[in-house]
């Protein structure tokens, strides 16, 4: 008489053929010693399909589960699908390939750029290479970046939506609840499909400003680890058409402001640790509102990552901020306006005898950098940060007024400690800023030599005062020799 199949073993098939023989028999341990009922669970969303699907189709669910699992344990974010989405957004509207000619163009405009801030800038030209990337190269060199960006509050997003899908599987009818709540396996899966939809949310974001950028600084963030500049033909391309302007000559000013924005990163040693711990700050400090993120994940599919992506992408989980967020947040911000400011005012410098069209340039880029772009608002939702420098406009009236009070090494000397740096209070008063420093180093300088003074008063009074007893003391001792005996001649005696 044969027994009657295991029913596990029809389960652990299933499901080894989506996410391998390994996860399939984990789980199905998990499941046997958990006491779950196989045929209950085969009715859970997305199982009971499973059996019906063609050969094709599960082909292509099984490279998709797959993939969803790669993300290592010790990354609550799967980067692997988000890279793939972030190159299939940049590639939708056309990558084309940079040629040998445009590579050789770019390279050429950008050693030029490094000559015209030589006469702009005392800052040294950025060490590396000077490149031409496609749309593609930008995803793939920015995104380490990206990644650490996002790093701080993946981690939170990450848990806070594995709970709310947690509790939605909970909340299901009691025959499936009952078991769903048993599963040792439904945690990490869960926390997986969280990982997998921050993932894809982020590949959407980096994706869509890989077809704006027109090179590696845009943000202001210091988006690449090597030293070095690049331009983007392609987005250079799109940003000169629809000007009454050379393409050439729009080539040359981005150029510059490309070049100037990578001798800051290159020689301000301390610029990058500010601008990313500033970052890095703000997001360690991120709350969720688990209220809106629950009500958002009752409306999806707890097993499609693209839904829960498409909800993340509509700001399900709002990112509340704290005080020492807003501290962060202005600390940044002012950086970002410095730099964009200090790029403003140099590049104005360096382009002004060669390109007839500077001003009108540097108009659009204002325009531009104001407008923003809905890669920006996807990032502002994401982790409640807006990559525009706010205060750019002061920054570069402040940037400005110094070089023409003080000149340009003095203005440039500033970069040297970031505790001279200007303030935010200082940006909304840049005609005052050079007045107020003078005057604040002028009492600094009183004071010091006020204090110098009453240190050598008291030390001269003190020396004084030694001196008068040392002559006292002289005085006694002549005194007992001639006067009489002293102690030792009365201890003869």
């Amino acid at each position: 008489m044969s027994e009657d199949p295991d029913p596990f073993d029809e389960l652990e098939k299933t499901l080894a053929s989506l996410f391998g023989p390994t996860m399939a028999a984990e789980a199905v341990g998990a499941l046997r010693s958990a006491g779950v009922d196989p045929q209950t669970l085969a009715q859970m969303p997305g199982m009971g399909d499973i059996s019906q699907l063609s050969p094709g189709q599960l082909l292509a669910m099984r490279a998709q589960f797959q993939q969803m699992f790669q993300a290592s344990p010790a990354e609550p974010v799967n980067w692997s699908m988000g890279q793939d989405l972030a190159l299939q957004r940049a590639r939708s509207d056309g990558d084309p390939t940079v040629t040998a000619a445009e590579a050789s163009t770019i390279r050429q405009s950008l050693q030029v750029a490094d000559l015209w801030l030589d006469a702009a800038t005392d800052v040294m030209p950025a060490p590396g290479e000077r490149e031409a990337w496609s749309r593609s190269d930008w995803v793939e060199r920015t995104l380490p970046v990206w990644k650490q960006v996002c790093a701080p509050v993946a981690e939170a997003v990450t848990s806070s939506l594995a709970a709310a899908l947690e509790k939605q599987i909970r909340e299901m009818p009691a025959e499936l609840g009952r078991e769903a709540q048993q599963m040792g396996a439904l945690g990490s899966i869960l926390r997986t499909m969280a990982g997998t939809a921050f993932g894809l949310q982020v590949g959407q974001a980096v994706g869509e400003l890989a077809k704006e950028a027109v090179g590696a600084t845009d943000t202001g963030l210091p988006l690449t680890r090597e030293p070095g500049t690049a331009l983007l033909p392609a987005n250079v391309e799109a940003f000169a058409d629809g000007l009454e302007i050379d393409h050439s000559e729009a080539r040359m000013f981005l150029a510059v402001r490309e070049a100037a924005t990578a001798r800051l990163y290159a020689h301000v040693p301390w610029l990058r640790g500010q601008v990313m711990g500033a970052v890095e700050a703000y997001a360690r400090e991120i709350r969720i509102d688990t209220e809106a993120m629950e009500s958002a994940v009752a409306q999806v599919d707890p097993h499609d990552p693209e839904a829960l992506r498409a909800a993340l992408e509509g700001g399900m989980f709002s990112p509340q901020e704290t005080a020492s967020q807003r501290e962060a947040l202005e600390r940044l911000e002012t950086l970002l306006a410095l730099v964009e400011g200090w790029v403003e005012v140099v590049t104005a410098q360096a382009v002004a005898p060669h390109l007839p069209h500077a001003v009108a340039l540097a108009e659009m880029i204002r325009r531009r950098r104001a407008r923003g772009g809905p890669a920006e608002q996807v990032f502002a939702r994401l982790i409640g940060l807006d990559f525009r420098p706010r205060r750019a406009r002061e920054a570069a009236e402040l940037w400005s007024h110094l070089g023409a009070e003080a000149g340009g090494a003095e203005r440039d000397g500033f970069w040297s400690h970031p505790d001279v740096m200007p303030t935010a209070a200082e940006l909304a008063n840049p005609q005052d800023f050079l007045t107020m420093r003078r005057m604040a180093q002028d009492m600094d300088a009183q004071m010091d030599a006020d204090l110098a003074s009453l240190l050598d008063g008291t030390l001269g009074y003190a020396d004084g005062v030694r001196e008068e007893r040392e002559e006292s003391n002289e005085d006694d001792e002549g005194g007992a020799s001639e006067d009489g005996p002293g102690p030792e001649e009365q201890a003869q005696g």
